[in-house]
């Protein structure tokens, strides 16, 4: 990222971290307290904190000035695309497109190691999830990888070129 890109947005930096920081660890649990309140337990999808360490994924933060964790995403590295997984951004910094700055940032990670596809899934009772990933470019797909088809599921994809 470039440094006049940091200093557009506040400050906000983000970076590659690895999640096992307290803040980071913190900020996983709350959101799979949301990802468990709203889907049932084989809807969910959850990265574990081994895996989001490995050096298979790519895993950044976004923090303000002070170092205070405004938000994660992550990127794992599969056979032919990346799988952005553990995209969230706290209740206090949304609306700014502090999202989008961190899957155009995953994206980029992505590109450097010579992956031109990213993929996803997310669940159709995020429609501000689905709503970032359009805007910056993603289109339905059918289900990926191990994904089974699920009712509850949006398959998402985009060509990095």
């Amino acid at each position: 990222m470039r440094s006049e890109e940091t200093a557009a947005d506040g400050g906000v930096r983000i970076a590659p971290e690895k999640p096992t920081q307290v803040d980071v660890i913190a900020m996983i649990a709350a959101l799979d307290d949301l990802q468990r309140a709203l889907y049932p337990a084989e809807s969910n999808h959850l990265t574990p904190l081994d895996v989001l360490s490995s050096d298979q994924t790519v895993f950044l933060t976004a923090r303000d000035p002070r170092g205070r964790l405004l938000g994660c995403g992550s990127a794992l590295l599969h056979d032919g695309y990346g799988e952005i997984k553990r995209m969230f951004v706290s209740d206090d910094a949304r609306g700014v497109g502090l999202g989008a700055r961190i899957v155009g940032a995953l994206e980029a990670a992505l590109r450097e190691r010579g992956i031109a596809c990213a993929r996803l899934e997310t669940g159709i009772y995020q429609p501000h999830a689905i709503r970032l990933y359009e805007k910056c470019g993603y289109t339905s797909r059918d289900p990926f990888g191990s994904y089974a088809p699920d009712p509850l599921s949006v398959f998402m994809e985009k060509r990095l070129g």
